[in-house]
């Protein structure tokens, strides 16, 4: 952790995945579920939310999502490609976000 800059791994989680499939992770694998930086390193993860959320990670998966190809009209684009990092808390950890939100 000390190798990170700390203004670093305050930039490194975007935001937390809040959806049918990451809560269902969550109850089953003790896995948090966050979108992340597309150039972040599992370790920078892991130092980032050791770090912000005061738990202790014992893994980190990651997913790389190609962005869609779509057509606005004649135009043809694209939108962004998403990196997903999947933490796996040791037992007994857990990030609770509606109690950080009313901080």
């Amino acid at each position: 952790m000390s190798n990170f800059s700390e203004e670093r791994l305050y930039k490194v989680l975007l935001a937390p995945v809040i959806s049918e499939k990451s809560t269902f992770v969550a109850d089953k694998h003790e896995q948090v579920v966050f979108r992340v930086l597309r150039d972040a390193t599992k370790p920078e993860i892991r130092a980032a939310v050791e770090k912000l959320f005061e738990v202790q990670v014992e893994s980190v998966q990651v997913s790389n999502r190609k962005g869609k190809v779509k057509r606005f009209g004649k135009m043809i684009g694209r939108r962004d490609h998403e990196k997903k990092a999947f933490v796996c808390l040791k037992p007994g950890q857990e990030i609770n976000f509606q109690a950080l939100e009313a901080k």
